[in-house]
């Protein structure tokens, strides 16, 4: 049934600091960015449906929300 093991459960190679580290970096740039994504095209996406701004303009607003924010969060 059960089998019973003693000693350490992980006798594995040792962790890579430096490839977790790339990965954590990796994720927060990514969350940061999508963020900044969804965020922005709230914000057309209200322009365009709650005033008389039509949706190019909107259009404009979310590229230029976009490049701002990633000039600003580089």
């Amino acid at each position: 049934m059960a089998e019973h093991h003693s000693g350490p459960v992980e006798t594995g190679a040792p962790m890579d600091y430096s490839e977790h580290e790339k990965t954590y970096n990796f994720f927060l740039e990514a969350a940061k960015f999508g963020t900044l994504f969804c965020v922005a095209l709230l914000i057309a996406m209200a322009a365009a449906f709650f005033t008389s701004a039509g949706f190019f303009t909107a259009l404009v607003l979310f590229v230029l929300l976009n490049v701002a924010g990633f000039v600003l969060l580089r």
